[in-house]
């Protein structure tokens, strides 16, 4: 298993997007066989990726779910592939703990699970008994639906009650402190302002304890830009990344590596840089 400690306020790391589906919103269908798969993580890791996040079912809105089946037949091929050739980590980005399971018997290091453990409970006994570390994410209902409804009285009050409550469970289930992710869930069940709001106020989770990762990548909260197709967004998203830099995300999930690792370095440069006050 591939080690890789993440420590709040440390450094902003990378993962990168390796989608196996051939329905995702920006890369469904490029690298579902293997071969494919495994030339594209060795560039993501040339580019400096941390972590390869590898992910058998489409999450975005509208999104129809994936048989557990299928989605194994998907995923676990190229893991066994990229783990073969790839020293970094790599996660699994999934909901269903038979997956989970599978994956990481075949060199899977982290699981990502956008419902942090609500749509299959078992996934948190996998995460316990593996002691693999574990991204939860807020998201209100499930793909299919997390768009119809995005009205909160205090969004980062409702965020953090989610997240101490899941905690509690997490906890209860045996997984240690020191495993766990929290992410805030841009584009899952929020409007175009919350999103923008959550990326500039992060330090609102930090109180948790644990690192934080942001996914900002390509989402159509950035066609505020400009950007109407997900091809067209890459600026909208590095210049994002920057910000969750600046504003302390310990982790950032792209599609676009080398273009990350630009924005954090400049988004930790003007966090560490202070600023000439000028006088009348």
């Amino acid at each position: 298993m591939t080690a890789l400690k993440i420590r709040p306020g440390d450094q902003t790391r990378i993962m990168a997007i390796l989608n196996v589906t051939p329905d995702s919103f920006h890369d469904g269908g490029r690298f579902i066989h293997p071969e494919q798969a495994i030339k594209q993580a060795k560039r993501l890791v040339a580019e400096g990726a941390d972590i390869l996040d590898i992910g058998g079912e489409s999450s975005r809105p509208g999104s129809k779910p994936v048989e557990v089946v299928e989605e194994i037949r998907r995923v676990i091929p190229v893991i066994e592939a990229i783990r073969s050739e790839v020293m970094i980590p790599i996660s699994v980005d999934t909901t269903k703990a038979m997956v989970a399971a599978k994956a990481i018997d075949a060199g899977a290091d982290w699981i990502n699970d956008i419902s942090a453990g609500l749509i299959d409970p078992d996934i948190l006994k996998v995460v316990a008994d593996r002691a693999v570390p574990y991204v939860a994410m807020h998201m209100r209902g499930k793909p299919g639906t997390m768009q119809k409804n995005t009205s909160y009285h205090d969004i980062f009050e409702e965020i953090n009650r989610y997240f101490e409550e899941r905690l509690e469970a997490f906890i209860k289930a045996g997984i240690t402190l020191d495993k766990l992710i929290l992410d805030p869930g841009i584009g899952f069940g929020k409007s175009l302002e919350d999103n923008f709001r959550l990326i500039a106020n992060l330090k609102r989770f930090s109180y948790h304890g644990c690192p934080i990762l942001m996914g900002p990548s390509r989402k159509k909260f950035l066609s505020l830009a400009g950007g109407l197709e997900t091809v067209d967004r890459l600026p909208a998203s590095t210049a994002v990344v920057a910000f969750c830099a600046y504003n302390g995300a310990d982790i950032v999930r792209v599609h676009d590596v080398a273009e990350a690792k630009q924005a954090i370095s400049i988004g930790k440069f003007m966090k560490s840089t202070s600023v000439e006050k000028i006088h009348d």
